[in-house]
């Protein structure tokens, strides 16, 4: 995994796993942005993006959704234009959580699947061709989501980037209210 790089414009967020063994519950990982105000780094945010939803001003948008990990490549892609935020947004947050839909949060029975449970897991961070970070979860096997990035924008508008892994052992709900806090 790399550093911050500054000035970024448009950036691709892609995330792969593979699909669970015959018979078992699917694997179902989820991106997610929180976008927060430049007066509140790391309150509440002001827009989040995930399956099902989209940024208010199209800045952010999820290209492609797997719900099982099939295919060839990376399964979900979420493009994030900061060039394009408005000057009120001052920090964008990117998180992985796992949908349980066999475990103990989706309704089934047995405890919540965690990145140990699910094989193959990595993300990539791009600015067109430029890989600017590469990386798996095996630094957090025991988490149910996590955080993987962090864009800030400085007082001259210019946004950087640092990798951000870091483990939630948290429902989406709970993750996606966790996930921007201070570290």
């Amino acid at each position: 995994m790399t550093g911050v790089r500054k000035g970024l414009a448009k950036v691709e967020v892609a995330l792969r796993w593979d699909p669970s063994p015959a018979g078992a519950p699917a694997n179902d990982l989820d991106i997610v942005a929180a976008v927060y105000g430049a007066a509140d780094p790391h309150g509440t945010p002001v827009q989040l993006v995930h399956f099902g939803s989209r940024s208010p001003d199209g800045t952010i948008t999820l290209n492609r959704d797997s719900h099982t990990g099939q295919g060839f490549g990376f399964d979900e892609v979420m493009t994030v234009e900061l060039h394009r935020m408005s000057p009120d947004k001052g920090r964008v947050v990117i998180g992985v959580v796992i949908q349980n839909a066999g475990g103990a949060a989706g309704g089934g029975t047995g405890g919540a699947k965690t990145f140990a449970d699910v094989a193959g897991t990595g993300f990539r961070i791009r600015e067109g061709h430029t890989d600017l970070a590469q990386g798996d979860f095996a630094g957090v096997p025991g988490a149910t989501a996590a955080t993987v990035a962090e864009f800030t924008r400085d007082a001259s508008g210019a946004w950087s980037f640092d990798v951000r892994l870091e483990g939630f052992d948290a429902d989406p709900e709970e993750f996606t209210r966790a996930m921007g806090g201070i570290r």
